[in-house]
């Protein structure tokens, strides 16, 4: 009978080894993951345990959520079975304690971090002359504070390994979205937030970057998108001709935490198919690029 895999990392690694299960050579990252439930941040933490499963290495990995769930014990099952040593640990973003118990527990269960990817977020749309006091301040508590509060916490560990911090915003963060409430403001703030980190902690040899996700099927939108109707006037919209997957977010995520993106810091990526700079398909009387001969585009 396989030990349950909420129990500390020493001692599953204890009971693999008297398994005579292998582990992997060299270490890969420690890293610990937010908003750690399918979606973004699931898809994200899989990622980072196959790229170290392919290197052969070891991957340390702190899944955190508001609770625990059958996907994330799922989650935890699959990565472990690649290799990785994954703690599960459970917390409030929107409480000011939470985020600092967070990196001290993942500090515990590994000895140091070399990665933090703040993916929690929640939104409540709602005009603003609706909103209320706590919402507001729930969703800058969640969706920016928290982060703050993370890269508070995690800093020493991360100035000793020269580590990295990716959060998650939102196109939504880029300009105006009516409707939703507190959700536009708080990704804005969070996208400059983490330009001001990255100015102040390059010195350190900390990266601090941001992604931005367009529009993304999640288990969280997945309601939207049973509208077939909806599915498709969406993906029409998108210049790559669909609407983008948690992978598409993932790739630039673990990109921007590899030795690769070294040299780049204090940047808003924004992965989102080419919607957000399609503004001029949609102006009437302009040539649609579809129409124009092939010729002309050799020409052009």
């Amino acid at each position: 009978m396989a030990p349950d895999w909420r129990l500390p990392v020493h001692v599953r690694r204890q009971y693999d080894i008297c398994l005579g299960r292998q582990y992997f050579g060299g270490r890969y990252m420690r890293a610990i993951v937010t908003g750690a439930s399918p979606g973004i941040g699931g898809s994200t933490i899989r990622k980072l345990a196959q790229i170290a499963n392919q290197k052969n290495e070891k991957l340390q990995i702190a899944a955190c959520e508001i609770r625990l769930t059958d996907d994330l014990k799922s989650l935890a099952d699959e990565v472990e079975r690649l290799g990785a040593d994954i703690e599960v640990l459970t917390g409030d973003l929107s409480e000011a304690q939470c985020p600092a118990k967070l990196v001290d527990d993942a500090l515990k269960a590994f000895g140091g971090l070399d990665a933090v990817v703040s993916n929690a977020g929640i939104t409540s749309p709602a005009p603003l002359i609706d909103l209320s006091v706590s919402k507001w301040d729930k969703l800058l508590n969640v969706n920016t504070r928290a982060t703050l509060l993370l890269a508070q916490a995690a800093y020493p560990a991360l100035k000793e390994s020269k580590g990295a911090l990716v959060a998650v915003a939102s196109m939504s963060g880029m300009g105006a979205h009516p409707g939703m409430g507190a959700y536009s403001p708080s990704k804005a703030a969070l996208i400059s937030l983490c330009q001001v980190l990255a100015q102040e902690w390059a010195c350190d040899g900390i990266n601090v970057n941001t992604v931005s996700p367009g529009m993304i099927r999640t288990p969280l939108t997945q309601k939207v998108y049973e509208n077939n109707q909806i599915a498709k006037e969406r993906a029409a919209l998108v210049p790559w001709g669909r609407v983008g997957n948690p992978e598409d977010i993932s790739n630039v995520i673990s990109f921007l935490l590899s030795p690769e993106a070294n040299y780049i810091t204090g940047q808003n990526i924004l992965v989102d198919g080419g919607f957000v700079d399609s503004l001029y398909r949609h102006i009437p009387g302009l040539p649609d690029s579809s129409e124009i001969d092939k010729t002309e585009r050799i020409k052009l």
